[in-house]
């Protein structure tokens, strides 16, 4: 019965359940041919189990920790220590001990041994909990053994340990310690070896930190390592520290912080040599677990030792392709405003309707971008669009481009029609082109309501896919394109002729302030006509604070003005309940379907505003656009070739209002089309659930949308790889998405290149014009919002969703957007300054700090 208790290391069982993640990964390196590990046995999770069982109490501290706010510090702190103390007070069992005590005989009763948790959920490939639990080096004697085995079970509920699960979603009696026993290594240096450049994320790279004694002094942040980075088996760049401290080994147990002689502190821990022997055992430990890994090692005089590995996994990875050859990928995500993780049923559902190919990383969506930048032609022109829109994603692709080779250089043929932009748009300024484009657009999208009513089972997934085409068709429709890059192309022109002429920076964001037929704009606006209709009635306004049921619209025409205010947010949704936050991954649910999502910007709006503020906003719009057009007109005429100039303004002018506000209507349509195809695939998932074949409908969103079409097909489905996906997809959200990647894993930001701002001030791209200050909210939930009038929003990213909060605001900062996208679009629209590709606004602005923002410079100043 003992011997369940007690796992050699070299021969025991290395399942995850059983020994926990560092117990298992060391278990498979010490069967790895000329990898050295030091050896040693594991105390399996059958023990910790029988330990927690010994204690009820225990049970019911778990509860309450479950119960609490990853945030309360203090709760967490008071009964975390208490779990400790009960499991330290419980008496290792005499079995148990016994089985210990007989394998540190075999190896060794009086030897040194180093004493470590090796936890369940640890070590992962989605969540290593590094330094969560804890490790004990040079523990000597059997007594002292015991002793730490029940401070490592302890140490499952430390503080942070406990948080950090909370914050991962884990669950914390699904995870269980056990403990592995090693010989002591006393090293000449110690330290760590990623086989991935964990700061730019380049696969190619390895960084080696290495110090003198116990790698405890790296660990702990007692001194600077020594770093060698080594490509291809040469070290490419190293630097040396200054160690003036080193953690060893005493003789009687335990150790003790020492000073390093004068004379050896800054020369190397490690030569050249070893550091390229050391990257050469850490590729095969990499190629054997299949990932990245974060690998510690010790340095005594029969060479290396391997003391762990984990995976990295703060990585993002990398698109497959199938092939060797360098590509560089730039983010969908950063040009359409939503940089959060997707589904894979979103995922798939948008590279199928896209113009253009595209590859999925780390929950996102990648253009590969090679062919454009090899080709002088098609790169010049690529940059210049890129440039326009994000000055960083511009910066990004020349930082790739200055890496030597990386890019080759193809002649200018076979690359395909130059990038939107590169060239005017020969259209005429004419209303009724916006008009019979969107008539096209609403036709299509009637004929697929119509069309798709009857489809279900396979037939509907083969409807769908002659769908995508018209979907596609209508997105690529050349005029729809050329009305597009008419009214961009007329407010580039504005703005690079104005500032020219006059001397005056964006002007064509007065120029286009209530352009018609801007949809999104108009979004925002009738919200307000909403409030209007609900602000008579107190009962319903009442009713609003406290809704939570998705329900709640059924409830309204039992009140006093209820069926008005029903009728209003009726048609309101009518309109445009397809969209949401997030809105290009289809599996977001809809306002349509969640419009509990809408009701704290329609009481923000019942609250700061009088009645008819919509229609008074819009004309005020309209009559400074118009202001400010015979202004530079005048101004313009006083200059040589004045009339000259002042005529091709007025074409230009009139121009961009006739197509800026069309911009934003193929986004519409698109999202309209997309609520169409989910209705469809969600009663057909709401079939799979009631005969069975799935646990729940929405299990369909971490299916692609050939998987979920073999289901239907098949009605079989594999809930392991839903497991997977849904753990994958949670981790997703802890990755920060590039700019621009490379096929090395080379993640690029980007930066601004300009020394023409205040020192401290936070730099971002202008996009409409202003200067104003306020009270900064920081709002990452758009449901979440609370805002005062005058308030300016702080966000990560704004899409077509967030336009009803910009009614109410004065001003807005965003992490991620460029000149054209849409929260920059609706902000000139609404006359609001605005800075966007503001990097960590969100971290660096606290929320209601007062700042002022800069929206004509590009800055963004906080303010004492």
């Amino acid at each position: 019965m003992t011997e369940q208790y007690v796992l050699d290391l070299l021969e025991g069982d290395p399942r995850l359940a059983v020994v926990g993640g560092k117990g298992g990964h060391l278990g498979l390196l010490s069967r790895l041919e000329g990898i050295r590990v030091p050896r040693g046995f594991c105390v399996t999770t059958d023990v910790f189990r029988r330990i927690v069982a010994e204690a009820p109490s225990i049970e019911d501290r778990l509860d309450q920790l479950s119960r609490l706010n990853p945030d309360d510090r203090e709760a967490i702190r008071t009964l975390s220590a208490q779990i400790r103390r009960t499991i330290e007070g419980i008496a290792v069992p005499r079995d148990v001990a016994t089985a210990i005590t007989r394998a540190l005989a075999r190896l060794g009763e009086h030897a040194a041994y180093a004493v470590r948790s090796s936890a369940t959920a640890e070590d992962l490939p989605t969540a290593s909990f590094a330094g969560q639990q804890d490790t004990y080096l040079n523990v000597v004697g059997p007594t002292a053994i015991l002793r730490h085995v029940s401070r490592c079970w302890a140490s499952l509920f430390t503080e942070r340990a406990v948080t950090y699960r909370q914050r991962n979603g884990i669950d914390h009696r699904t995870v269980h310690m056990a403990v592995v026993v090693q010989q002591m290594v006393f090293p000449h240096a110690a330290g760590i070896l990623f086989t991935a450049d964990p700061v730019t994320g380049n696969r190619k790279v390895a960084t080696v930190d290495a110090g003198f004694g116990l790698g405890e002094a790296l660990v702990s942040g007692l001194v600077n390592p020594d770093v060698f980075k080594v490509r291809d088996g040469e070290v490419v760049a190293k630097t040396i520290a200054a160690k003036q401290r080193a953690v060893h080994a005493l003789p009687t147990g335990g150790t003790r912080e020492t000073a390093i002689d004068p004379q050896w502190q800054e020369k190397p821990a490690l030569t050249d040599t070893q550091a390229v022997e050391l990257v050469r055992l850490g590729r095969r430990i990499e190629a054997h677990f299949g990932c990245p890994q974060d690998i510690e090692w010790c340095l005594d005089d029969e060479g290396f030792q391997i003391v762990q590995s984990r995976p990295i996994t703060t990585l993002f990875p990398i698109p497959e392709t199938g092939d060797q050859e360098n590509h560089v990928y730039v983010s969908v995500g950063h040009q359409q405003m939503m940089t959060d993780p997707m589904k894979p049923l979103g995922l798939s559902m948008w590279q199928l309707t896209a113009m253009v190919p595209m590859h999925a990383a780390g929950g996102r969506l990648f253009v590969d971008v090679t062919r454009r930048l090899a080709s002088p032609a098609s790169r010049a022109g690529l940059l210049d669009v890129m440039g326009r829109g994000d000055p960083l994603m511009r910066d990004a692709l020349e930082t790739v481009l200055d890496h030597d080779d990386f890019v080759p250089t193809l002649p200018d043929v076979g690359i395909g029609r130059p990038p939107a932009g590169g060239a005017s748009a020969p259209i005429e300024t004419d209303p009724a082109i916006v008009t019979e484009l969107i008539e096209r657009s609403q036709a299509s999208i009637a004929d697929l309501r119509r069309d798709i009513r009857t489809k279900t089972g396979p037939a509907l997934f083969d409807f769908l896919l002659e769908a995508f085409e018209e979907h596609k068709r209508v997105l690529s429709d050349p005029l729809s394109i050329q009305a597009i890059m008419a009214g961009m192309e007329a407010t580039w022109w504005l703005n690079d002729k104005l500032q020219e002429w006059l001397g005056e920076k964006n002007a064509a964001d007065t120029l286009t302030l209530s352009a018609p037929g801007n949809v999104t704009s108009e979004m925002g606006l009738a919200l307000l006509d909403v409030a209007d209709v609900i602000r008579p009635h107190p009962e319903v306004v009442a009713f609003l604070q406290n809704v939570e049921d998705e329900g709640f619209l059924d409830e309204l025409a039992k009140l006093a003005g209820g069926t008005e205010a029903r009728d209003a947010l009726e048609g309101y949704l009518d309109r445009y309940g397809m969209r949401c936050a997030g809105e290009i991954d289809i599996t977001r649910p809809r306002w349509r379907e969640s419009p509990t999502t809408l009701v704290p910007a329609i009481l923000d709006n019942v609250r700061n505003f009088e009645p008819g503020a919509a229609r008074r906003r819009f004309e005020q719009g309209r009559q400074k656009a118009q202001k400010k057009e015979q202004d530079v007109l005048s101004r313009l005429r006083a200059l040589p070739d004045g009339d000259l100039k002042a005529d091709e303004t007025k074409r230009m002018i009139d121009r961009v209002r006739t197509f800026i506000g069309y911009r934003e209507y193929p986004k519409y349509g698109i999202i309209s089309r997309y609520f169409v195809y989910k209705q469809a695939l969600v009663a057909e998932a709401e079939r799979l659930a009631q005969a069975d074949v799935l646990r729940d409908k929405e299990d369909v969103f971490y299916l692609t949308f050939e998987e979920f079409r073999d289901v239907v097909r098949s009605h079989q489905v594999d809930d392991g790889l839903i497991r997977q996906r849904k753990e994958a997809f949670r981790s997703y959200h802890a990755l920060t998405p590039p700019r621009v990647l490379t096929s090395d894993g080379e993640t690029v930001t980007g930066a601004y290149r300009r020394d023409d701002v205040p020192a401290g001030a936070l730099i971002g791209l202008p996009v409409s014009a202003g200067t104003i200050e306020g009270r900064a909210r920081v709002i990452h939930d758009m449901a979440q919002a609370d805002l005062e009038t005058g308030d300016i929003l702080v966000t990560a990213y704004t899409d077509p969703s967030w336009s009803p909060l910009f009614v109410g605001i004065s001003g807005l900062v965003t992490e991620v957007g460029g000149l054209m996208t849409h929260g920059a679009v609706i902000a000139r629209e609404y006359g609001l300054p605005a800075v966007v590709g503001v990097e960590q606004a969100t971290r660096l602005i606290r929320d209601k700090q007062r700042i002022r923002v800069h929206g004509t410079d590009g800055y963004v100043e906080i303010l004492p």
